[in-house]
């Protein structure tokens, strides 16, 4: 089941430059940014609750959907390249096995423990 959700993460995960190359920007631009959400491990500077907040706020793919869609609603391209980016490296993390945080700590995640197998 693991090979198959990781399947399906890259799919997501191609989706999301596949959007990205409508937009006009340079191929740089998507490298770059792809990293920008894990600063939200900021968060757990102040906690292990207020860390998996900020964290699941950047992880969720809802909300990058969501932005996207304002972001078309409004022809504006930044707010799509903001969806774009956080719903690519949600993906991209669910690939490597990184979920979304419980309150308990960083390593656990909807997907489970992160370095259990």
């Amino acid at each position: 089941m693991k090979a198959t959700i990781k399947l399906e993460e890259l799919g997501l995960f191609v989706f999301g430059i596949y959007l990205f190359s409508l937009l006009n920007y340079q191929w740089w631009w998507f490298l770059i940014l792809i990293l920008v959400p894990d600063f939200s491990m900021i968060g757990y500077a102040f906690g292990d609750k207020m860390g998996a907040y900020v964290y699941n706020i950047f992880h969720h793919r809802g909300i990058a959907v969501l932005l996207y869609l304002i972001g078309v609603y409004f022809s504006d391209n930044i707010i799509q390249l903001i969806g774009i980016i956080l719903f690519s490296h949600a993906s991209m993390d669910r690939i490597f096995g990184y979920g979304l945080k419980y309150e308990k700590g960083f390593k656990f995640t909807h997907l489970g423990e992160i370095g259990k197998n």
